[in-house]
This record gives C-alpha cells, structure tokens and sequence, in this order.
C-alpha cells in the first residue's frame, strides 16, 4: 500500500516538481530529502528525486532509486512516467516506450504521458502506434487545432493520404467563423493539404482548392508554383504558360521554371530552334540575366552552340567572372563542347579585347580580361577531362604576373601541385593564397585543408584556430567539434590513417559517426515544435530526408575510412601502433606495451571512482563535477585502437552503409572486406553479387 502524504508534505512534493522544472536541483533534492525522512517509502518523491539525480549526471544512481520508487508502489503512473523518462534520456527508445504504455494504464487520462509516448513513437517510425496516440489525444481534447493537425500528420507518415485529408476537412467544418487571412497557422494548413490532394495524383481537385481555399494564402510563391504544375500536368497549355511566364518574371534565374515553360508550350525537345528563341527573349527582357545566355549551351550543337558560347564566354571574361568555368564544365562530357571552349577563349586572348573590355575595374572586383582568360585556361587544363598539368600551370602564372594578388589565381596553382602530386607545394602555395586575404574564411579553409593533406595536423588546427571562438574550453579542436565541422574532422582522420596513428584516426571517425547520431535525435524536438508553429510541409520534408540521414556522402567516406583503420589493426595486430608508426617494430613494441598500461590504469581508475560514488551517492560533490561527462576520458584514441574485436567494431560503421547505399560499390567492397574476415561467408556472396551489379 502506498503511503499517503499530509497536506504540508503534498504541498512540498508540488514545490520538488516545480523546483525540477526551474532546474533548481539542489533545492528540489532538499525538499524531496525533507519528505523522504518522514515517509521513506513514498513512490512519487523517490521517482522525482531520481528524475532531478539524472538531470545532475547521476544515471545510475538515478536509474536504481526509480526501481527502489517502483518496488514501493507499482502501481503510481508517475513512476512509470519517470521510468520512462529515465531510458528517453539514455536514449533506450523501445523500453521508454514500454513505460510509457504501463504508465498511461494506470492513467488514461493523462495527456503528458501521451504526449510523451506519441514523440517516441513517431521517433521511433512506430506510425500505427502514433495514429493510434493522436487519435486518443484529439478525443481527450478536440478544441485544439494542433491534435487536428498531428492526426492528418500521422495519417500522412502511415501511408493514408485520403484519411490525413478527411480529418483536415473535418476540421474546417467545425469552424464556426472563417480564419483570418493572416493566420500563418492556416496558410501552412491549407497548403499542406493541398500537397496531399496533390500527392493522391487528382490535380484538378487541388487546383480547384488552391483557387478557393489558397486564393489570399501568404505563401504567394508556393502558390504560384503548384498552380503552373497543376495547370501544365491537366493539359492546360495556354493557362499553364502564363503561369510559368509569371514565375520567370518573379525569378528569371530558376532553371525550373524555364523547363515548365517549354513543357507547357509543348514544344519538342529536339526542337533547338524554339527552345532558343524562349530564352533568347529572357535574356533580352532581362540584361543582367545570367540563366537565359547559359542555359542553350546545354542543347545547342555543332556552330549555333559555337556562336552563342563565343557571346557567353566573352560575356563572362569582360567582367571577370570567377565561376565561368564552374559554370561550363558541365559541358565537358560532349568532346565537340570541350573542344570548343578553349579555343573560344583563346581567340578572346589572341584577338586583344582581352585588354581593352569596357567593363571598368572596381574595388573588390576579381580581375578581367586577359588575366580572367588565362584563368579559364589553367582550369580547362588541370580539370580531369581535359588535364594537361605543364599548360595548366603555364597559364596561371600568366594570370598570377597580371595579377599577383588574386586570392583565386594562387588557389588554382595550389590544386595543380595537388594533382602533380606534391602535397608539400600546394600546402605552400596555398598558404601564400591566405595570406593574401587573412579575413576570408573560405580560403581560410582551403589551407588548412592542404595542410592536413601534407600531414601538417597542428598547423592545420592554427590554421582554423584563426576563426573559431578564443573562450571554447579545449581550443580550436572542440570548437569545431561543437560546430559539427565533418569534413575537417574526416580529413584530419585521414591524415593520421595515413600517418599509422589509428587511435587518433579512430578518434575523427568515431566523433562523425556521433554527430550522425546527434542529428538523427536532433528531430525529436522538432516533432511538437513544427505541430506547434504549423510549419508541417517543411516537417513532412525534414522526417522524409531523415529517414535517408545515412546515405550522406559525408558518411560514406568516414564510415570507409573507419573500417579500413579496423582491418589494418585486424590484419597486423602486433605491428600496429595505437598513434605510431604502423609498420614500426622493435622500440615501438615497448611503447604500444606502456600505452596499453597506462589505458588499463585509466580504466582501473574510472571503475573505482565509479564504484566510490556509487557507495556515496549522497556525497557533496565539489563544483565543476557535474561537468565530467564533457571531459574526454580518451583523447588520443588508445582504446579505440585497442580494441580486441575491431571487426565487430567496424560492423558499427559498415551495417548503416550497406542499409542506406547499397548501390555503393566501395561499401560493399568494405563489406566483402569485413565479411571475409570475420569468416561470415553469405553476406560476401551478397557484397560479390553487388559489387558486378553496380560496377
């Protein structure tokens, strides 16, 4: 039997809830104290006080009070309820859930506890079990628009379009007055039922919607779209054109829109002529538009794409554009194209124009004429499709002696040296470049990039340390670890791969895994928040990339580099150094011997410093312990490189990879790799029979 608490205590019970609210720990595990010493097996304040312990750091201390809290009354909901809170913390999702369901049958009624289960379960892509949570909610409290609007949601992760429309209909039906027009609630509201009237494929429905309902909607843009696609997709040619003509006039560089328009007009693909003509019109409408003068190199051949180039690239040397052969070499894959460019420039250099363009030099205009020229050139030669490295480096000093101080010109003679090979030079050049522009962060970048390429760890990390925060506790290194910097994080892991020093590579890799992590969780505030401000197209679309987190390049190539690191410490597990030289021998065995020591020393420590805190766990701690779990117990990666199993290690970087890029074929080349050696003989036939399809 539960004990019962007198009307004083109930009253401090009410301030150790709200105290834990406030965060006021320390007061809230006093007042929690002050109940406990009268009734020492109250259910509700040991389940409190373990909620405040786990806000403190204290988990385990937390996680075995709340059983003390359930053994006194199991049948309090707001043990339960705590229970469960305690495993969302720690993340164990499924038996959060499992507490969840327990709490809400001792408390149907509790619109928290449901709160709380319908977030874990859409986290967890349970869709029947959140339709079946909203559905619940809605009935409990049927005023609020937001409960309308999760259940259509529900509805739409479930699969059941027709429903998530109904349900927002039903809505609209019990309004008893229209809302106002600049409700952003019901703007996003009405659009996004428009998307799923679309998404059903019956356009005219939606099209009839958007003129009615969406008719003073604020999204004005989103309205204009999906009524030119609605238009083209019903056959509409004539309303359709006018549509897209309207958007182009709205923005006449959205490539997008150029193609409704050709659609709409019906015009034939093959069909050069015309297609020009569309743009021909834009460009003349629109003089400072870029998109209508690139676009037709993309479907003109033979001398009509010759002669309309020759305009573009003289265009684009004039005034000294630093993208034009970003901008072109997507052209490259038509040899006549990439024949063709290079000499279009050249004639531009031979025929003098390069040095008497009208286009007046500016300060802070990146240079012209000849000079941007010549730039051109040393790109079309360094580019992999056209790479001629002598010629490429000739022009850019012909570009650096015009113009000795483009941050640009030093940036392209540095990526050269990278493709001779020489890391060393292009680090150096490329430094040279920075020091040209210290207050740009992009070039910033590139050298320390270069840096970590030549193997330069710590110069690199100054070289970044110029523009991180000077307070963050730990330096440039956690800095851009709070700012979720991968790529330096994956080059700088690369770079000690190659240097033989797995631990700290292990290191890199293991912290992008986590932030992979992070932003798998980070959506789960974003579930009530997007209800909450009725931004629910914007969430439909976060939940959908979500669900393909994995398929990011960026985890791709740390995830391959992380399991090549474990296959060379499963393949050479006595030469390898935990930060050393690889291949080493003979002195580096005494030093990987006095790394392992002092690893096991440091664990050692840790378990007894456990163990003391767990006999004590009601011991003043000093200031600043709270903050132990920001502290790196491994900073150099030692027990990451010494790991016992790395190939079950590695199947924590490979199992994501082969779920989410199976056509990758380095993923399952890795996979065959890790497979084989852990002696698992279908999976490799699989990764075999992969590897020939996608190749």
């Amino acid at each position: 039997m539960p004990q019962q608490l007198s009307s004083k205590e109930q009253s401090l019970f009410r301030t150790v809830v709200r105290n834990y609210e406030d965060k006021q720990y320390k007061k809230g595990i006093k007042a929690a104290d002050q109940i406990l010493k009268k009734n020492p097996k109250h259910g509700d304040t040991l389940a409190m006080k373990a909620l405040i312990m786990n806000s403190q750091g204290k988990t385990e201390e937390a996680f075995a009070l709340a059983k003390v809290a359930l053994q006194c009354d199991m049948k309090s909901h707001v043990c339960w309820h705590v229970y469960g809170l305690l495993y969302r913390a720690v993340k164990n999702f499924e038996e959060a859930i499992k507490a969840y369901k327990f709490a809400l049958r001792l408390e149907p009624e509790s619109q928290q506890i449901q709160r709380d289960l319908a977030l874990l379960q859409v986290q967890m892509r349970d869709y029947q079990g959140y339709l079946v949570s909203r559905r619940a909610m809605l009935t409990a409290r049927s005023g609020f628009r937001q409960n309308w609007t999760a259940l259509a949601v529900a509805h739409h992760l479930n699969g059941e379009l027709a429903e998530a429309e109904g349900v927002l209909t039903t809505y609209e039906e019990t309004l008893k007055n229209p809302p106002s027009k600049t409700d952003f609630e019901n703007s996003e509201a009405v659009m996004y039922k428009n998307s799923l009237i679309a998404e059903q494929g019956d356009y005219q429905k939606a099209l009839d919607h958007l003129e009615s309902a969406g008719k003073h909607n604020l999204d004005r843009l989103a309205v204009l779209e999906c009524r030119a696609t609605y238009l083209s997709k019903l056959g509409r040619t004539e309303d359709a054109t006018k549509a897209y003509r309207a958007l182009i006039d709205r923005n006449s560089e959205y490539k997008n829109y150029y193609d409704g328009l050709i659609e709409a007009m019906g015009i034939n693909p093959t069909d050069h002529k015309a297609m020009k003509a569309i743009y021909d019109e834009y460009a003349e409408k629109y003089p400072r538009c870029d998109a209508a003068r690139r676009l037709p190199l993309d479907f003109l051949e033979g001398e009509d794409f010759r002669e309309c180039a020759d305009k573009y690239i003289h265009r684009m040397l004039d005034k000294g554009v630093p993208s034009t052969f970003a901008n072109l070499k997507h052209l490259y894959s038509s040899d006549f194209k990439k024949e063709t460019l290079p000499a279009l420039v050249q004639k531009y250099i031979d025929s003098g124009k390069s040095e008497t363009n009208e286009e007046p030099k500016r300060n802070g205009d990146t240079s012209k004429g000849a000079s941007a020229a010549y730039y051109f050139l040393a790109q079309h030669y360094n580019y992999y499709l056209s790479r001629n490295l002598t010629k490429a480096m000739e022009y850019v000093e012909k570009a650096i002696e015009l113009e000795p101080n483009s941050v640009d010109f030093h940036l392209t003679k540095a990526r050269i040296w990278k493709y001779y090979g020489n890391s060393q030079k292009a680090s150096e050049i490329m430094e040279q470049a920075r020091e040209l522009d210290t207050r740009d962060r992009h070039i910033n970048t590139k050298a320390a990039k270069y840096q970590l390429r030549n193997d330069e760890n710590e110069a690199a990390l100054k070289t970044m340390g110029l523009f991180t925060r000077a307070e963050t506790v730990g330096g440039p290194l956690a800095d851009l670890h709070d700012m979720q910097c991968v790529w330096f994080l994956t080059e700088d892991g690369q770079s000690y791969l190659r240097q033989g020093k797995f631990g700290l590579a292990l290191k890199r890799f293991t912290a992008i895994f986590n932030i992979f992590d992070v932003w798998q969780e980070d959506q789960f505030d974003f579930h009530s928040f997007s209800l909450r401000k009725g931004q629910i197209r914007a969430y439909i679309e976060m939940m959908r990339w979500e669900d393909h987190l994995r398929e990011h390049p960026f985890y791709a190539r740390a995830a391959l580099l992380a399991i090549e690191t474990y296959i060379k410490i499963h393949d050479k597990p006595l030469n390898n150094g935990t930060n050393g030289n690889a291949d080493a021998n003979g002195e580096d065995a005494a030093e990987r011997k006095k790394a392992a020591k002092k690893a096991r020393k440091e664990a050692q420590k840790a378990e007894r410093e456990a163990l003391a805190k767990k006999n004590e766990p009601n011991k003043a701690s000093r200031e600043g312990d709270n903050d132990s779990k920001k502290k790196d117990d491994d900073p150099e990666g030692a027990k990451l490189a010494s790991t016992t199993e790395p190939m079950n290690d590695a199947m924590k970087f490979l199992a994501p990879l082969l779920q989410f890029s199976p056509k990758n074929v380095a993923a399952q080349v890795a996979g065959f790799k890790v497979f084989i050696r852990r002696r698992n003989k279908h999976p490799t036939l699989y990764n075999v029979y992969s590897i020939a399809n996608n190749s």
